[in-house]
């Protein structure tokens, strides 16, 4: 039996699995990928209902959590890490103790694909541009034997690194429905800027699976305030949302060059390793600090 195919994702809150990778989780576990997940906190100060309906971080966070495996479930996850860092806090939590744990993750799970934030973390969220740079940094020390993490696995080198690169379409749709993505750091406005089309590497039809991703999004519901307006858009931005995904390679060791993707694991398959992919029931493995 040829190994399984393996994929990644690495992202800062519950709901980013479902709004920001739904579509690729859906379809690669539909195929037979053994997906996971590593979130880094639990969104406990995402609130969009009334302030005065808050019902504090400890209470949300919980709820929060466990609206995360229940998406997990529906995308068909095979296992969720939480990290448990305080929401809006891990770019100032301490390197080495994010990146040893990244690096046990990635010894455990051995994945061939890892899908992460940009480096800008989309609209300049310092959350999405830790975990970004945590795993960055954690997929070239899982690689070195020299280096030693928690669990004493042995060491993992990882295939390829993905960026999620949301063009001009994804961004309209997402700006339709919330309004403008921007938020204020350091008295500095940060705003989404799309990735340009020629930049970005891969495109992933997720159309098919774009059902399931809207059951996962559903099950985030301390989020609906917000999000209950995507019902509403007009079928180009439903397109937009969930039709494909769209990715920057970057780095790959098994192919490279200006041809777009349309395909994570472009360059790793086989015929053979397509056609014995096993059959997989998803069951969330959890992680979950107490």
């Amino acid at each position: 039996m040829t190994t399984p195919l393996k994929l990644m994702a690495c992202l800062a809150h519950p709901d980013d699995e479902s709004l920001g990778t739904g579509g690729i989780l859906a379809r690669y576990a539909a195929e037979g990928v053994l997906t996971t997940l590593v979130t880094a906190t639990r969104g406990e100060r995402g609130w969009f209902g009334r302030p005065e309906a808050y019902p504090g971080p400890e209470a949300l966070g919980r709820q929060r959590t466990a609206e995360l495996l229940a998406a997990a479930q529906v995308l068909g996850l095979r296992r969720v890490r939480l990290l448990d860092y305080g929401d809006g806090e891990l770019d100032r939590a301490e390197p080495a103790v994010v990146i040893r744990q990244l690096v046990d993750e990635l010894r455990r799970e051995r994945p061939h694909v890892v899908v992460t934030f940009d480096p800008h973390g989309y609209y300049g969220h310092p959350d999405h541009i830790a975990i970004a740079q945590f795993t960055a940094a954690a997929l070239v020390a899982a690689a070195d034997p020299d280096f030693a993490g928690e669990s004493g696995r042995p060491a993992h080198r990882t295939a390829k690194l993905y960026y999620l690169a949301p063009g001009a379409g994804q961004q309209a749709a997402y700006q339709a429905a919330f309004g403008e993505l921007a938020m204020t750091i350091d008295g500095v406005v940060r705003r989404a800027t799309p990735w340009a089309e020629w930049a970005i590497t891969t495109r992933v039809d997720t159309a098919a699976h774009w059902p399931r991703v809207w059951q996962a999004v559903a099950c985030h519901r301390s989020q609906l305030p917000g999000y209950q307006v995507l019902r509403d858009l007009p079928a180009e931005h439903h397109l937009n949302l969930w039709g494909s995904q769209t990715f920057y390679r970057a780095f790959s060791l098994v192919n490279g060059g200006r041809t777009l993707e349309h395909d994570l694991f472009a360059g790793l398959r086989t015929d053979k390793a397509e056609h014995e992919l096993p059959v997989f029931e998803p069951a969330v493995g959890v992680s979950v600090p107490v």
